[in-house]
């Protein structure tokens, strides 16, 4: 039940990436990203965290995290999310 949130965190993340490929220069991009994360309320990753490429003339917002959640005792799952915008 724990991981589902972070499931849907995710999601919101992808969101904001395809958002903010829409800037027309790499702050741009952030700020959009960064507007976005406040929307949907996500703080995993910033404008800082993301990757903004070029391939062709088309912009490419990549990004990677892990979260972690505790299971029991000294066990953790840790959980790593890449994306890039589409």
């Amino acid at each position: 039940a724990q991981i589902f949130p972070t499931y849907v965190e995710y999601q919101a993340i992808s969101k904001a990436a395809n958002k903010a490929k829409e800037g027309a220069s790499p702050a741009e991009v952030r700020s959009i990203f960064d507007k976005q994360s406040e929307v949907d309320d996500f703080k995993s990753v910033t404008g800082k965290d993301i990757e903004v490429t070029k391939e062709g003339d088309k912009v490419v917002v990549a990004f990677a995290y892990q979260r972690e959640i505790h299971l029991v005792g000294p066990a953790w799952l840790t959980l790593k999310y890449a994306g890039r915008s589409k």
